[in-house]
């Protein structure tokens, strides 16, 4: 292709000027979240060899269904384009794996070629954004897992001064989060997923009011494969879900997997092979239930959570069983609030070590368990003092203690990016930081 762009896998976008120029959060090899994920559907190999041949790549955040380790060491030749996150974590560790790394300043557009520059926005939650613009005024906003927290100004005056706009963004019912959290009885609280209410209204409602003309399914084309997780395959979305309510006569809702020619004006899907649903015991990714933690395991792991300061404000305890034995770690007082993790040893071992929390909760093998009085129920009761604040804020922002959450956000502050929706959920999420901030 001689300009233009491909999407494929979960959240790979393949940005072609007169061959291969960059690729989006590669996840072309291997399984996610311990092994509980895989992509939902094969890419050919055409489109392989584009990936592999790409000059630059860029890596949205860490989650592993974006920041595939296994699938980076195919492409180690390219260049990394990384958001400036704060805390400089994922620059950090892929620099000492070996890897020739560039931050690209929040806002600002870099040439990659003659024909196509981008520009990439980071958020204080550890997401970003990439703009593309392509020769001609064409814009492709690369928006993966990230809602506009403070990126609205910049959104909308790149929207303004194309000729016509893509919008690449996460969407479906909601089953890229945790969904296994049960009542203190036991009993499953049914996720927002289980509604299955149409998506096509919403995506029609962003499209119309940002004045976009094109949207592409993105960032959601995963299966679950692990004997432990498999279940939440009912939550999935299928691809052809995102288009039910959908009726805008301004914007349209292209292939998630499609070839868009920009030089012959020309989109054309792009066939791929579902996978083939399969059932793998969670031992072969290391994980046996049975198993307990050794008492130095047990130690780092009391030292991990009660090195989250906030976590003090919020909760009284967490509890995890493991193998059949309970670890109690108290955290603060009179909150009269809690929460349970059962787990299986390997894989929290792994998430202490390295620091990746997120994992171990997407995956959807550990089951949560809300104790005593929780202001919200389900996943949202996680939201906004505990999972933002261990596993965006401290794993990968580095900002454990209240100096250092303070840095954190004042730094996000600066560059103009910490605005919140006027919902109740960001209102709330504002709430909780608001003690990090200088009056």
């Amino acid at each position: 292709m001689d300009l233009g762009f491909e999407t494929i896998g979960n959240a790979t976008l393949i940005a072609h000027d007169r061959g291969p120029v960059l690729v989006t959060d590669p996840w072309i090899l291997g399984d996610a979240y311990f092994g509980s994920w895989i992509r939902s559907h094969e890419i050919p190999a055409e489109v392989m060899s584009s990936i592999r041949s790409a000059k630059f790549a860029w890596i949205s955040h860490g989650h592993p269904d974006h920041l595939s380790l296994e699938s980076l060491e195919a492409i180690k030749h390219q260049t990394i384009l990384l958001p400036d996150h704060v805390g400089s974590r994922i620059a950090g560790d892929l620099r000492e794996m070996g890897y020739k790394v560039q931050v690209l300043a929040d806002g600002v557009w870099t040439p990659l070629t003659d024909r196509l520059r981008v520009a990439c926005v980071s958020d204080f939650n550890q997401d970003a954004m990439l703009f593309l613009e392509f020769e001609g005024g064409v814009l492709v906003i690369n928006a993966n897992d990230a809602t506009d927290r403070g990126v609205g100004d910049f959104l909308v005056s790149q929207i303004a001064r194309a000729k016509v706009s893509y919008l690449l963004w996460l969407t479906g019912y909601g089953d890229a989060d945790m969904l296994n959290v049960h009542d203190e009885s036991g009993k499953l609280i049914l996720p927002g997923a289980a509604a299955k209410h149409p998506i096509g209204p919403t995506i029609q409602g962003v499209l119309e009011a940002l004045g976009i003309r094109y949207f592409i399914p993105f960032s959601s084309m995963h299966r679950y494969q692990r004997a432990d997780s498999i279940w939440a395959n009912e939550y999935t979305t299928p691809i052809e879900d995102h288009a039910k309510g959908f009726d805008s006569k301004k914007s349209e809702i292209l292939p998630a997997f499609a070839r868009v020619d920009l030089a012959n004006d020309r989109v054309e899907r792009i066939e791929c092979a579902p996978v083939t649903d399969c059932i793998v015991d969670p031992k072969q990714f290391g994980d046996d239930w049975s198993e307990q933690l050794s008492s130095e395991e047990a130690r780092d792991l009391r030292e991990y959570l009660r090195g989250v300061h906030h976590l003090t404000t919020f909760l009284d305890f967490v509890e995890f069983r493991v193998g059949g034995r309970s670890h109690v770690i108290d955290l603060g007082k009179g909150h009269g609030r809690g929460l349970r993790f059962e787990t299986p040893r390997g894989s929290l071992v792994t998430a202490v070590k390295y620091k990746i929390f997120d994992d171990l909760m997407i995956g959807n093998f550990t089951r949560t368990t809300l104790l005593g009085k929780h202001e919200r129920t389900g996943t949202a009761a996680l939201y906004p003092h505990f999972i933002p604040f261990i596993a965006k804020y401290a794993d990968n922002g580095l900002a454990r203690t209240p100096e250092e959450l303070r840095r954190y956000f004042e730094s996000y502050k600066k560059r103009g990016f910490l605005n919140f929706f006027r919902s109740v959920a960001a209102q709330e999420a504002a709430a909780a930081i608001r003690p990090y901030l200088p009056e």
